[in-house]
């Protein structure tokens, strides 16, 4: 198997062909949203991981990694840096640097950044072709701006009224570990 090239997509480098690669954090293509904290993927539109999915995950506090929702496959989460909340299963469960957690097939879920400041957590996911998501609404995640306005399958759906993340680093990128080698 040949190498992947990278390219820089506008934010940093992601691979622009299959294969395998190395890519520091600080290099890798960035993206921010002003609901959903910032993160990269190691992944683009030209080329996705069809087994597992990758990315880290950056939350400022009370701001959520995305709306609460399950999968049909499992996910599995480790906290790096700062703390958080972890909403799951209609509970509330405060996380700090280096608590693991698993979500079997259909746990529902969401982490909403909390502390004094940025919580970083690394967030992987089984794939399958099959893959099916649910968005119930949820009373506790709308306390966190994390609930769905109506239970949906559907993705697009669920996140219409917000703005579509942008490429590019967040504001306090200059307070992350990786920014300072």
């Amino acid at each position: 198997m040949p190498e992947a090239r990278l390219e820089d997509f506008g934010s940093g480098l992601a691979p622009a062909s299959e294969g395998w690669f190395v890519l520091n954090v600080r290099d890798a293509e960035w993206w921010t949203s002003s609901a959903f904290g910032s993160g990269v993927g190691f992944e683009t539109g030209e080329v996705s991981f069809p087994q597992l999915g990758i990315n880290i995950s950056v939350l400022e506090p009370g701001q959520p990694n995305c709306l609460y929702h399950s999968e049909s496959q499992q996910e599995d989460f480790l906290v790096l840096a700062g703390e958080c909340r972890l909403l799951v299963e209609g509970e509330e469960r405060p996380l700090r640097a280096w608590d693991f957690v698993h979500c079997p097939a259909g746990v529902e879920h969401v982490f909403v950044g909390a502390g004094d400041g940025p919580c970083i957590v690394l967030m992987t996911g089984a794939r399958t072709k099959d893959e099916r998501l649910f968005y119930p609404v949820s009373a506790l995640a709308a306390r966190y701006g994390a609930s769905a306005t109506e239970e949906t399958p559907d993705p697009k759906q669920a996140y219409a009224p917000f703005e579509r993340p942008e490429r590019g680093r967040p504001p306090y990128w200059d307070r992350l570990p990786w920014a300072q080698g």
